[in-house]
């Protein structure tokens, strides 16, 4: 089981847990589930946090050009 899976079982038990009944219930418990899932992809490497704020480690933009 990778660190996504994880994360995903860990946010929906805590969701669940939390749950009283209900809507709101129910929407705690899949916002709960997709950060554990975010986290998760985090851990494994799907997300890049730089890519997110714009400071993408590929581009060089003020090196100049061809000095």
């Amino acid at each position: 089981m990778n660190w996504t899976r994880i994360g995903l079982v860990a946010g929906l038990l805590l969701g669940v847990a939390a749950a009283v009944g209900g809507f709101g219930a129910f929407a705690v418990t899949v916002l709960l589930g997709a950060i554990g899932l975010l986290v998760g992809r985090y851990l494994d490497g799907g997300i890049d946090l730089g890519e997110l704020s714009g400071r993408a480690r590929s581009v060089d933009r003020g090196s100049g050009g061809g000095r």
